[in-house]
């Protein structure tokens, strides 16, 4: 009799977690987004394309959900043209899906009010063949791929744009592209204050290609002594590695915050140039919560090929000041 009871509760505790998990799904309780992880220019044959996908728990209850550990497993994109002709998925996807393996799983519980993210390639999903304008819109299956019992909770829709791939100047380097038009970025003849102030504000813009438009990232680089002498024992494309990478730190503030620091304001207090070389001195100030702090930022430039360049910076604390 006592096993009938206890079978009977575990059912219903069963039926009802079952029931809440479908209820809030079905009430828009939980929500699914999606967003491109880095903004940038993407290129229709390099570069990944990474989207942060975000599922956010509104319902007064827990929310569980399995996640493969391969997450093409747990997470599908349906992506189209303006014509709405879907993009085929790619071979390596392909073949993934139809090899009969296990599939391992971990559960993710997401409490009330809570958050989980995490961030997928779109070219392991999708074989981009051409440039063009897309719309792509994702899957998460709450119960994997191969399950049908729970429906599959879709996200919101994000324009994709494919440029072209990349052209190469005179020298081989990649040529920087406006985010915002998709046009060429051309330096222009301007004096080293101005270039010091045009890359502040595109940094306070998050527009990466334009704050490094006036930068020699190879000379920069080498402001590190041991950095120096690992650059001139690699060869060319030991070098252009090692720029690539330094490029990539300057985008992560956590491994070298000081030229890519965000200021709230900035002020340039003195600019002294000749023909040749050129310094601009900028006094910065970074908010927090209770104060303001204060650097100041001595860029050094250099004129190459008639344009003013960022080659070195030094920086110096000046203190804080209280908040307005």
């Amino acid at each position: 009799m006592m096993r009938n009871i206890l079978m009977t509760v575990f059912f219903a505790i069963f039926v009802f977690c079952g029931f809440s998990f479908l209820s809030a799904l079905e009430a828009g309780q939980v929500e699914f987004n999606i967003r491109f992880y880095d903004r940038r220019v993407y290129y229709a044959e390099s570069d990944p394309i990474f989207v942060q996908i975000t599922i956010t728990n509104n319902s007064p209850l827990p929310y569980r959900f399995k996640l493969a550990d391969d997450r093409a497993f747990s997470v599908d994109f349906d992506i189209r043209t303006m014509s709405n002709r879907p993009l085929p998925s790619a071979d390596s996807l392909v073949r993934k899906r139809t090899i009969n393996s296990q599939v391992f799983f971990r559960e993710i519980a997401i409490e009330s009010g809570e958050s989980f993210s995490f961030v997928e390639d779109l070219r392991d999903y999708i074989a981009f063949g051409q440039p063009g304008s897309y719309r792509v819109r994702a899957r998460v299956y709450p119960e994997l791929l191969r399950s049908s019992s729970v429906p599959a909770i879709e996200s919101n829709y994000l324009n994709l744009t494919l440029r072209p791939e990349i052209i190469n100047g005179p020298d081989g380097v990649p040529v920087e592209m406006d985010i915002a038009t998709g046009a060429v970025l051309v330096k222009q003849r301007i004096p080293p204050d101005e270039v010091v102030s045009y890359m502040i504000t595109a940094r306070q813009q998050s527009q990466w290609e334009r704050f490094f438009l006036y930068m020699d990232l190879e000379q920069m680089l080498q402001r590190d002594p041991v950095m120096r002498r690992r650059y001139m024992a690699e060869n060319e494309a030991g070098r252009r590695r090692m720029t690539l990478e330094y490029r990539q730190s300057l985008m992560n503030p956590t491994i070298d915050g000081d030229i890519s620091a965000i200021p709230t304001t900035f002020t340039i207090l003195n600019t002294v140039y000749n023909n040749d070389v050129g310094t601009v001195v900028v006094l910065q100030r970074f908010r927090q919560v209770n104060f303001t702090q204060l650097r100041q930022y001595t860029y050094h430039l250099e004129r190459k090929d008639n344009y003013w360049i960022i080659v070195n910076y030094t920086v110096e604390g000046q203190g804080t000041e209280a908040n307005r």
